[in-house]
């Protein structure tokens, strides 16, 4: 499989397509090391786990270089990840030292073992979208649990987690096993029977799937609906845009753990439409590489069609265009490249609200009050999502908000955009793996509906918002977010 960066198109290397004989090795090594690592006390996993955090600290700059050119995140938010995943290894390293809860399986579960009555090998898929911490999150949870684990990076952008793969050195062999390539890979390894569960974060569709082939294997699945964001009248414009605009284009508007679509008091939508103008209509768009560079490319050719099919759909189901709306070569380049775009007046079921746009296209709906957009939003959600979706509501009344939310049935909610923990930009994110790292999550219990609160009386500004010239001063790892300036 030939890898190539999404803004030129140059080669970056090549991963094998892995087949049958090497899913039966790395399944071999694995079930060979399960015992034995299972039987390690809390206390020397918790030391080795911290040692592959310090590895990936060590190896910052170099993995921040590469995931930017292979998967096009600007340079900012590609060390934000990868400092996100060794703090993620860094928690599971305190997690293993309390001999915490088995939440990745335990000896006494029997729903964590293979379908051989073995204890079972975790398989991990991650997304292209932010896929270190993502990683982190779900290989760390497993290794500090006792667990060997085989993981599939991403087919799109498997260099970096190949990279990043050398900060396992220090583990017995067998317990951590990388395999390569496309979904034909992915099948294989759902089939096999030493395989006992399946962490995965994508698509519905993907997650349907694994759910439907995967019987007798305990599931993890990070799939769901489209997530709202809301607006109240009221609230503080100067903050509210931008902290929307940042939580939705981040990655190119690519995550899906920040995108959404949004649904604006009708009082004060004209406003926050033209201020959204504004604020995106002066994003920097170029090749991620430039330490400027605001937002990068897609991650393929076929995402970019099927964004602008999406938006064309949007536009002919009578929403009304503000902004972009097209593919586009800024500074010639030949990637995947998409206009950052802006649609208001979004008819109620139309495709934002039921499709993810993953992409750099903000969509808006106009609507009554909170409680119209609740409603909307529950209304048209998918009904096959199999985790529990995010409403992000803005406003100058938490209290009202918190109040209109105590009788949704399921959900997480963020009122104010608080902050979560302290992975930086990335500590807000509400993907499971992410939350439990952060102790977040109420409900232990797995795939069926939760819901949590969070909230803040007010908005704070953030230094990790755009533009992301606040942030390029100095060596690509000279500050962490924490110490980033504000805009």
């Amino acid at each position: 499989m030939k890898i190539t960066n999404p803004a030129t198109l140059a080669p970056l290397g090549e991963v094998p397509e892995s087949g049958v004989d090497d899913i039966h090795r790395t399944m071999a090594a694995a079930g060979a090391a399960a015992r034995a690592w299972h039987a390690t006390t809390g206390a020397c996993r918790a030391e080795l786990l911290k040692q592959i955090g310090s590895r990936v600290r060590e190896s910052a700059r170099d993995l921040a270089e590469l995931s930017t050119e292979e998967s096009g995140l600007a340079r900012c938010e590609s060390l934000d990840c990868v400092r996100a995943a060794a703090a993620i290894f860094d928690f599971y390293a305190t997690h293993a030292a309390a001999g915490g809860a088995g939440r990745a399986g335990n000896a006494g579960d029997r729903r964590g073992e293979g379908d051989d009555g073995s204890l079972g090998t975790v398989a991990v898929f991650a997304p292209f979208s932010l896929p270190l911490p993502v990683m982190a999150a779900s290989v760390g949870r497993a290794l500090a649990e006792g667990l060997s684990v085989v993981y599939k990076p991403p087919a799109e952008n498997p260099l970096t987690s190949l990279a990043l793969a050398s900060a396992f050195d220090g583990l017995p062999a067998g317990v951590v096993n990388l395999v390569t390539g496309g979904p034909a890979v992915g099948r294989l390894l759902l089939a096999h029977p030493g395989v006992g569960q399946i962490l995965f974060t994508g698509s519905a569709a993907v997650g349907l799937e694994i759910a439907a082939v995967a019987r007798g294997k305990r599931l993890d699945l990070e799939v769901g609906t489209v997530d709202a964001h809301i607006v109240c009248r009221g609230v503080d414009l100067d903050l509210a845009v931008p902290a929307i605009a940042w939580t939705r284009l981040m990655n190119g508007g690519q995550s899906r753990l920040s995108g959404g679509h949004l649904y604006v008091e009708r009082s004060l939508a004209a406003e926050f439409v033209d201020r959204m103008h504004h604020c995106v209509g002066f994003l920097d768009v170029d090749d991620p590489c430039r330490p400027c560079t605001d937002l990068g490319p897609l991650i393929s050719h076929e995402a970019a069609v099927k964004l602008e099919d999406q938006v064309g759909r949007t536009l002919r189901a009578g929403a009304k265009l503000i902004l972009g709306g097209r593919r586009f070569r800024p500074s010639g380049l030949p990637g995947h490249f998409f206009q950052p775009t802006i649609l208001t007046d979004v008819k109620p079921g139309s495709v934002p609200m039921r499709e993810q746009l993953l992409g750099p296209v903000i969509t808006v709906t106009p609507m009554a009050d909170l409680a119209e957009a609740l409603r909307l939003w529950k209304e048209f959600s998918s009904p096959w999502a199999l985790s529990p979706a995010t409403a992000s509501i803005y406003t100058a009344d938490a209290d009202a908000a918190a109040g209109a939310v105590e009788a949704m049935p399921d959900g997480f909610f963020r009122i104010n955009d608080p902050s979560v923990g302290d992975l930086g930009p990335l500590g807000g994110l509400h993907h499971r793996g992410i939350r439990n790292a952060l102790g977040t999550v109420a409900d232990e219990s797995r795939n069926r509906p939760t819901k949590r609160v969070e909230m803040s009386r007010t908005i704070e500004r953030r230094p990790w918002w755009f533009p992301y010239i606040d942030r390029s001063g100095g060596p690509l790892d000279a500050h962490p977010p924490s110490e980033a300036r504000a805009s």
